[in-house]
């Protein structure tokens, strides 16, 4: 094959990769549709309540808008699951979130940001950091202008599709890191193969049982993922295959608990929040996610905040009682001078606060 030729076949093949993942990457972006408040994968939607509104158990109801996930080949397919009801079959709306959020499929900036975005996944699971300039490789010269914009659209797809955030740590150099927000194992991939960051949708599945009452039914979990065209038995580009991911994966490492319903006949199961979930982050950190994803602050979402921050007050007097505590018992402790301690008691001894 002449050289020439051998060229532009080349290049064809490196468009044609990078359209593939941008289109993939684009099925995790929102549009919107009317219906009841759930969040995506990339923009959960709340509603504004009223001082002193209280919700009953649910969201359920609420008028808002709904983000969903589309892809050209996907828009026009019908989709079935055995159990459940994938779809609430109203018109879709415009989309409410501003531009800097979802851009169109035209916008080249856009464009680049997805490509930066599988730059920085490919380096974060390669546990390497990420350099101004191994960036500037990326981004075309003609856009380079719009480099900070860019780099904010790319960091924002980051935290919120795959929960991990963009963190500088060597300003001289511009280097910087991805840090999931969460202490999932392989970097957020939960399992060795290879995978992308399960922490996005961990989290937005922790958003949606706190705003269920704590308590979020296997009907519910399954309706919010089908609105985001993830379904049980369909692997999924980003996310696997979704049903192990949070009945057992999930539940195994004790981020979810998996239980069923007292007193069902046939056996209905729901979820709660794991010990591990309870461990490595909170309901206002979860709050505060879904309140940045909605370019809003979390008191906007009254109730549940009010919810969060008695949690918070929780933690911070259970911290001020164990400190305490710590404090108290190493005051009655005998100073260590000269005295020996036997070498039988020495290895095990130990201060506990």
């Amino acid at each position: 094959m002449p050289r020439g030729q051998k060229s532009k076949l080349c290049a064809r093949k490196k468009r044609h990769q990078v359209q593939k993942g941008q289109q993939g990457l684009r099925s995790a972006r929102p549009t919107a549709v009317e219906g009841d408040v759930l969040p995506s994968s990339s923009a959960p939607v709340l509603t504004k309540r009223k001082p002193g509104a209280k919700p009953q158990g649910s969201v359920k109801g609420a008028k808002s808008t709904l983000p969903i996930t589309t892809s050209s080949d996907e828009g026009s397919r019908t989709r079935s699951q055995k159990g459940i009801n994938s779809g609430n079959g109203k018109k879709q709306s415009s989309s409410p979130f501003p531009l800097s959020t979802v851009q169109s499929q035209d916008d080249p900036l856009s464009r680049v940001a997805v490509m930066l975005v599988q730059f920085m996944i490919h380096r974060y699971k390669m546990k390497k950091p990420i350099t101004r300039a191994h960036m500037l490789k990326i981004v075309n010269k003609k856009y380079r202008k719009h480099f900070i914009e860019i780099l904010e659209r790319a960091s924002f797809n980051m935290e919120v599709v795959f929960g991990v955030d963009l963190k500088e740590v060597d300003s001289t150099k511009h280097s910087y890191i991805l840090v999931s927000k969460m202490n999932l194992p392989n970097n957020g991939t939960v399992s060795r193969r290879r995978g992308f960051p399960k922490t996005g949708l961990l989290m937005n599945l922790l958003g949606l049982i706190f705003m269920k009452g704590n308590c979020a039914t296997e009907e519910n979990i399954w309706e919010f993922l089908n609105k985001m065209k993830i379904y049980a038995g369909k692997r999924h580009f980003i996310y696997g295959e979704p049903k192990k991911l949070i009945t057992q994966d999930l539940v195994k490492l004790k981020y979810l608990e998996y239980r069923q319903v007292p007193n069902t006949n046939p056996a209905r199961y729901e979820f709660l929040w794991g010990p591990r979930a309870h461990a490595e982050t909170s309901k206002m950190k979860i709050l505060e996610f879904w309140a940045k994803i909605n370019h809003t602050v979390p008191t906007t979402f009254q109730y549940w905040y009010e919810e969060a921050l008695k949690e918070e007050e929780k933690r911070i007097q259970a911290t001020i009682a164990v400190e305490a505590n710590s404090g108290a018992m190493a005051c009655e402790c005998p100073r260590a001078s000269s005295s020996v301690i036997p070498s039988e008691v020495g290895p095990n001894l130990s201060l506990r606060g």
